[in-house]
């Protein structure tokens, strides 16, 4: 018995651990995604600039690097030009990039002025070889799915991060193998320099977190571990005293 209450102790340490983390972005309707991981000076099509254009990096708590899955709160609203057009996260009607891929990163078909991502290793991404092929989001089946897994840059839509709009369940966005960083822009046709408002953006990613070590004991599992041994010796003492 004493031997099952030590494979039990065992067993919840093996158990596998689940962190979830969180940050808060605020990104401007002028976030070219195609200037991501671009150097100052870099340059894209109609007039943008980085870092005056350059798409918001999701740092601080957020790990891409550990895999897992992310998914997006979203609140504001852009527009493609100076004034603000009463649009919601999920935008306008779709819309390709009139450069095609450009400065490494492919080309997607999505709703113009939405929320795009695009996650990317740590090579410059125009210096990482051709482009990938896009991504189309342009059908109701492609705008709502359940879970999304892109590669690296591969821009992806976002929108208000829900399969519906304003409505139904959070999106689930796979973080692709090698990924370092993820960025997040506005869709636009060219031109982001004179684009209004922003974004309001909270990204939570779920890893799996390494098993605990057998020793020394983590505190959190330490007193079910406790309560398993315990167990074990009042079943021995009893057997005795019968």
């Amino acid at each position: 018995m004493l031997k099952r209450a030590a494979w039990l102790a065992m067993a919840l340490f093996a158990l596998p651990a689940f962190a979830q983390l969180s940050v808060v972005k605020t990104v401007p309707g002028s976030s070219n995604p195609w200037l991501a991981g671009m150097p100052p000076g870099s340059t894209a099509n109609g007039g943008d600039t980085a870092p005056a254009q350059s798409p918001v990096l999701v740092d601080g708590a957020i790990n891409v690097s550990l895999g897992g899955t992310v998914t997006f709160t979203v609140t504001g609203e852009v527009s493609n030009t100076p004034t603000l057009q009463g649009l919601t996260p999920d935008g306008a009607g779709p819309v390709p990039h009139t450069a095609g891929a450009e400065n490494g990163v492919a080309n997607v078909t999505a709703p113009l002025n939405s929320l795009i991502g695009v996650f990317l290793d740590a090579t410059q991404p125009s210096l990482a070889g051709p482009a990938p092929a896009g991504l189309t989001f342009a059908t109701p089946a492609e705008l709502s799915y359940a879970a999304l897994s892109p590669g690296l840059r591969q821009p992806f839509f976002i929108g208000d991060g829900l399969t519906g709009t304003g409505s139904g369940t959070q999106q689930a966005v796979n973080i692709p193998p090698g990924a370092t960083r993820l960025y997040l822009g506005t869709m636009d046709g060219f031109g982001w320099f004179n684009n209004a408002g922003q974004f309001n953006v909270t990204v939570t990613q779920a890893t799996a977190a390494p098993s605990a070590p057998l020793e020394p004991i983590p505190l959190t599992i330490a007193p079910l571990a406790a309560l398993a041994l315990a167990v074990a010796g009042l079943v021995m003492l009893r057997r005795r005293r019968d």
